[in-house]
């Protein structure tokens, strides 16, 4: 199944607005900027190169990919959203990157058209993504480099609230999921293997939220200004579950904790 951020143009508008700022400040993250520095050393972007950013949101690391490409590179930056896409055209800083609106399972590219492949947390809301990896290794060259960063949602973990309600809210986290959703980063290393890539490199990357502010920024459970309608709660628990972590902020015992896994491989032979 998809998550309801598998289609994201279909959301209401508040909500895919304060979605798409809250994307915005997250990249701006310390802990999402390592485990971006860990992706970008493990996919190591060089000049000429062409780069595909698969599901790129608002464009941010295409731009960073087009950045060690350079001059002679390009980097194709796909999302199903065409939200997303206005806002990553509406943010172009003026590098070789073309903004495409396509279903990253279904790419209008050549076989071997590409050189490599970002993919960040985009695997854990599609369909299918056995198909959408495999139409990654499609469009990548042999020698070409598969990069996959996706969450281990079973990871996530609190201290500091009462273990009721952290429980409760775990459990409702994990049941937005499907099975192999939830722990789609563990799983990314032997999808790959099994997908023929080899060099396969696997890094957990485990995000620690020392502070309630710190946590909403990446985790929307925890951010009192998402709404209570976005259903990141159990009926009921919002209200009881924010009060007790802002008291834990302000005691100075609140954590948080979620692993993002950056797995690569190479493409070893044509599709």
């Amino acid at each position: 199944m998809g998550t309801p951020f598998a289609d994201l143009d279909r959301m209401p508008a508040p909500m895919l607005a304060l979605l798409i700022t809250s994307l915005e400040a997250m990249s701006r993250h310390p802990e999402i900027k390592r485990v971006r520095a860990a992706a970008m050393a493990a996919l190591d972007p060089r000049p000429g190169q062409h780069l595909l950013d698969a599901g790129c949101g608002g464009g941010e690391v295409a731009r960073m990919l087009a950045g060690r490409t350079g001059p002679t590179g390009s980097v194709t930056a796909v999302d199903f959203s065409a939200v997303h896409i206005e806002a990553a055209r509406s943010r172009h800083d003026g590098s070789n990157v073309d903004y495409q609106q396509g279903d990253i399972a279904d790419l209008d590219l050549f076989d071997a058209s590409m050189d490599g492949v970002w993919c960040e947390r985009v695997l854990q809301h599609v369909p299918d993504p056995e198909q959408t990896i495999a139409e990654l290794r499609r469009v990548t060259r042999p020698g070409g480099r598969i990069c996959l960063i996706d969450t281990d949602w079973r990871s996530l973990a609190f201290d500091g609230m009462s273990p009721e309600l952290t429980g409760s809210l775990v459990a409702h986290t994990l049941s937005t999921f499907a099975p192999e959703q939830r722990d789609m980063g563990r799983t990314l290393r032997s999808r790959l293997v099994r997908h023929g890539l080899g060099e396969v490199s696997a890094v957990p990357v485990t995000l620690f939220f020392g502070t309630p502010a710190s946590a909403a920024v990446v985790l929307p459970m925890v951010n009192p200004v998402v709404p209570a309608d976005a259903g990141m709660w159990p009926d009921g628990h919002r209200d009881p579950w924010l009060t007790e972590v802002a008291a834990a902020g302000e005691r100075g015992d609140f954590l948080a904790v979620l692993t993002i896994w950056v797995v690569t491989g190479t493409v070893l032979e044509p599709f």
